[in-house]
């Protein structure tokens, strides 16, 4: 199977869970400042990171598949949340969050053929564990820039991070998925 067609099934797991969230929950994620959310990423990163050093083995019974999933929803949140100002109580239908998230996972699906062009299926070389350090590292420059308030000298933005954890993430499914 080819990675656009694998980053789609994986993408689309992603929405029809979210889809399913939005059902219990409404849009109440449009409460978190993106600081918030940037915050929630890195504890799913640190979950994945811990159950990597450990075998696997958490005493909550979710594994590592499912928090890279937490992170590529969030970070779409995240991107979503960039785009409007936070508010203190939902103000969009779960049509208009299902719009918005279409747009944030087929921006974060372009970027990834660009890079996956130039660098020619690289992370099929990659160790899962590289994938959840480098996330870690994409939350770390995120907060740095965030503390700086987006003014930096030669960085990317905060949204283009977001979409690198995305497609980390979305790699990190891929792999657990043909190794199982």
């Amino acid at each position: 199977m080819e990675t656009n067609e694998q980053f789609e099934i994986v993408m689309n797991e992603c929405r029809t869970l979210f889809a399913q969230k939005l059902h219990d929950y409404r849009a109440s994620w449009r409460i978190l400042r993106p600081t918030s959310l940037t915050d929630q990423i890195f504890i799913k990163a640190k979950r994945i990171r811990t159950l990597e050093m450990s075998d696997g083995k958490g005493l909550v019974d979710e594994g590592i598949r499912p928090e890279f999933i937490g992170i590529i929803n969030y970070g779409i949140v995240g991107l979503i949340q960039l785009s409007l100002p936070y508010v203190d109580a939902v103000d969009i239908t779960n049509e208009k969050a299902l719009e918005l998230y279409d747009k944030y996972s087929k921006q974060s699906l372009e970027l990834m053929k660009r890079k996956n062009h130039d660098y020619n299926e690289a992370w099929r070389g990659m160790r899962i564990s590289s994938y959840t350090d480098l996330i870690l590292t994409k939350i770390e420059r995120t907060k740095e820039i965030e503390n700086l308030h987006g003014n930096t000298l030669v960085s990317e933005g905060v949204d283009a991070n977001y979409m690198d954890m995305i497609n980390y993430a979305v790699f990190g499914v891929i792999k657990l998925d043909e190794e199982a």
